[in-house]
């Protein structure tokens, strides 16, 4: 018994593009979404990865109200740190007391724009959503060029490179992320105990050496003489101006508690109880924070350490100079202390490459982004978020030239601005709460109040004092990006009620008749494609045309179709003397639509596909503008036959040719799409000179004998499998009427765009008005549209 089998098909190759390579190499592999696991993290490794950013924040805070107070108070800048640095903590007190009830309650998904989301609807929300995506920025650029002011101050013949060495850490961090690099492991937990293990080595070392009186104090005066800002002499102290450079220093000092929210943003990677384990962990963070920042702040006030213009050496380095013996074993540890510091501020820099894209990815799906930030890329991270971010913060960087004092100023209104709505939406959250259920509501309610009311007032603070020094930038972009997400929510929202009432006003019905249309602008093998295509859809009429705007162009074409190995398609031609190829086709498929009322038309456009990039710079988008064009026809769908002709070495087969083809006749440049109005069509109708005994079209009455004048708006000459035929189809504004020549494929002088005076008897056929085989004269038009 002989078997037989299907002889094997080898599937076609897709050509990997030179990007997707690109990509491949510099990325690596792509990977399958199964490969994207959810790792939850223990206590000890959550508070080393989520905590670097907060915890970072100290190593900039104490210098940064130093900043402000010296140049003003003059030495007694130090005896105003320390209080200063006791509000700053205080408040950061209040703030983790709310967060913990965030951490509690929010263990899916926190932080604050689900807390106002949840508590005052999705409009409020966009506050949070634009404050966290603001902080997630500036965290980058702060973060990055605090961790090079750190590497200059050890290091400081780098100190001209420090802007050049931020960008291209940035773009490191930024290409570490787009080949999935996980925020969640050992690697990112090792610079947050390496840099509070060294400062607690140097807080420690500096409260001995303090005891035993032996602690060197700098000499701010001195310090100008080589980079140290100027110092005042403290006459301010005595004028109501103090309350204000207070108030700027304590702004200033508020950005030692960015980073705070991490925890609440990351609940959901924690091990159950998710929420008791995330509020131990912000606890455990929180008096890290105080401890470093009070800390530094104690031996910058021991010290006098100074703050130089150029940012470097930083406050926090001095403090470390002075605290280690001056010998190798202190300049060793000097260097630890800046590595540290180092790492930790990169590490920071780096936390918000995670958050920002999930973030933004949220804010999507809710509908009040773009959705392409919904997309995850090559390695499963979401990369358009990834880039977004890196762009933004880069272009931040390079405007303030990566000073951390500039760069301040675009901080803490984001930060504090989401506090606000955390502790705002908690205190709504337990007035509505059942007392029964929350026995310790009323105390809940004024601590989330007291949130919200402090993080408001430093917001305030913050856009006052620091308003010319880049803050009113914020404060410009901030209600602008809110009314932007809501504005683009809306549009949304109106594209999803089109599409969920088209349904009921249209419902589905199966149309009797199908009408295929093919739009031929050159005889080659993507129209050969678009042909065979067509035939398979089996339509009860095909319909091949040609819209003309140059009649050379339009002879050739006949020609070339001639000699096409599709001998029963005719070829029509349809003038278009305006040169507007998407309106004369939106008018063309609608004349369809109105004589066959029930047929479903549909629109075939061949299109040729080339290179990425030369074929982008060489060829238009014709096919998607027509298509974009009769689709706006009820009744009429439109479809796009993509041939790649790029490929390099495109052998056909021998059945693919269609027979000896003419030289591929490149179409004309098309003019911008136009909208199409009913009212428009009588005037773009041609009007010809009227004359005696010649009516209008529209008063032709079957089996009368009549002269009537107008323009050719279309003509088609029968298959050459037909019998020979030229059919053109006449118009004057009042109606149109099919004029037939029997027996003859070419008439001379006629031509889409002819005007002409037929002399015949009416008839009716297949629903058309007819004057077989007239007597004509060619006339001149009084208005042909342009030619």
């Amino acid at each position: 018994m002989t078997t037989t089998t299907d002889p094997v098909v080898d599937a076609p190759a897709l050509p990997e593009s030179l990007p997707y390579r690109l990509k491949t190499r510099l990325l690596g592999r792509p990977l399958n979404t199964a490969e994207a696991e959810h790792e939850r993290l223990g206590n000890g490794l959550a508070l080393g990865v989520l905590s670097s950013d907060c915890i970072s924040s100290s190593a900039y805070g104490s210098e940064e109200m130093l900043l402000v107070l010296l140049p003003v108070l003059g030495l007694m800048a130090y005896d105003a740190l320390l209080p200063l640095t006791g509000v700053v903590l205080l408040v950061l007190l209040i703030v983790t007391l709310a967060y913990r009830q965030v951490v509690m309650i929010y263990t899916k998904a926190g932080g604050s724009y689900v807390v106002a989301r949840d508590n005052f609807g999705p409009v409020v929300a966009q506050v949070g959503a634009v404050a966290l995506m603001l902080d997630y920025i500036v965290t980058v650029a702060v973060q990055a060029a605090a961790g090079t002011a750190a590497l200059t101050s050890a290091v400081p013949a780098l100190l001209p490179a420090s802007l050049w060495i931020t960008v291209v850490v940035v773009c490191g961090l930024a290409y570490g992320n787009l080949r999935g690099l996980r925020e969640a492991g050992r690697a990112f937990a090792f610079p947050t105990y390496f840099f509070v293990g060294a400062m607690a080595v140097v807080i420690v070392t500096g409260i001995v050496r303090e005891v035993l009186g032996d602690l060197p104090h700098y000499d701010p005066v001195a310090a100008q003489a080589h980079g140290g800002l100027e110092i005042g002499h403290g006459s301010a102290a005595l004028s109501i101006g103090v309350v204000y450079i207070l108030m700027k220093s304590f702004a200033n000092g508020g950005s030692s508690l960015t980073g705070l929210e991490a925890i609440s943003n990351g609940v959901s990677t924690f091990t159950a109880p998710a929420g008791r384990n995330a509020r131990r962990t912000l606890v455990v963070m929180s008096c890290l924070l105080a401890g470093l920042v009070g800390g530094v702040s104690w031996l910058a006030h021991e010290t006098h350490a100074v703050v130089y213009a150029a940012g470097s050496p930083t406050v926090i380095s001095q403090v470390a100079r002075a605290v280690f013996p001056d010998n190798g074993f202190g300049h060793v540890l000097f260097l630890v202390v800046q590595l540290a510091t180092m790492l930790i501020l990169y590490t920071g820099a780096n936390t918000p490459f995670n958050g920002f894209p999930y973030l933004a990815n949220f804010v999507a799906e809710d509908g009040f982004l773009p959705r392409w930030l919904q997309k995850r890329g090559h390695r499963l991270a979401f990369s358009n978020g990834i880039v977004l971010l890196t762009v933004v913060a880069l272009a931040l960087i390079l405007v303030t030239g990566a000073h951390v004092d500039k760069l301040v100023a675009f901080y803490a209104i984001g930060v504090f601005t989401g506090f606000t709505l955390a502790g705002f939406g908690m205190a709504a959250h337990y007035r509505r709460a059942d007392p029964l259920d929350e026995p310790h509501r009323t105390r809940n309610i004024v601590l989330n109040t007291a949130t919200g009311v402090v993080s408001l007032v430093v917001v305030v603070v913050f856009a006052v004092t620091k308003f010319t020094e880049g803050a009113w930038l914020v404060v410009v972009v901030f209600p602008i990006m809110v009314l932007g997400l809501l504005r683009l929510h809306r549009e949304y929202t109106r594209e999803a009620q089109i599409l969920a009432t088209h349904p009921v006003a249209q419902p589905v019905r199966i149309a009797p008749t199908s009408i295929v249309v093919v739009l031929v602008d050159t005889v080659d093998l993507a129209l050969v494609r678009a042909l065979r295509y067509a035939r398979t859809l089996k339509p009860a009429q095909l319909r091949c045309v040609h819209l003309v705007v140059d009649t050379a162009h339009a002879e050739r074409l006949q020609q070339a179709w001639d000699q096409l190995e599709t001998r029963d398609l005719a070829l029509e031609l349809v003038d278009c003397p305006d040169r507007r190829l998407d309106r004369t086709a939106m008018l063309y498929t609608h004349r369809l639509v109105e004589r066959y009322p029930t047929a479903q038309v549909t629109v075939l456009l061949p299109r040729r596909t080339y290179g990425a990039v030369l074929g982008r710079l060489l060829h238009d988008k014709t096919a998607d503008r027509l298509a974009a064009a009769v689709s706006r026809v009820h009744g009429v769908a439109a479809t796009i036959v993509p041939f790649d002709a790029s490929a390099s070495q495109r052998q056909a087969p021998a059945s693919e040719h269609p027979g000896p083809l003419q030289p591929a006749i490149d179409p004309l440049a098309p003019v911008p799409p136009q909208v199409w109005e009913p009212q428009d069509r009588a005037a773009d109708l041609a009007a010809v000179p009227s004359a005696a005994g010649v009516i209008d079209i529209g008063a032709a009455r079957p089996r009368e004998v009549v002269t009537v004048r107008g323009r050719v708006e279309s003509m088609r000459v029968s298959a050459l499998a037909s019998s020979p035929a030229l059919v053109c189809e006449l118009t004057d504004g009042t109606g149109r009427i099919s004029v037939q020549f029997y027996g003859r494929r070419l008439v001379a002088g006629i031509h889409p765009g002819t005007a002409m005076e037929v002399t015949g008897r009416v008839a009716r056929s297949q629903g058309e008005t007819v004057i077989a085989n007239p007597t004509y004269e060619l006339v001149t038009p009084a208005l042909t549209g342009p030619r």
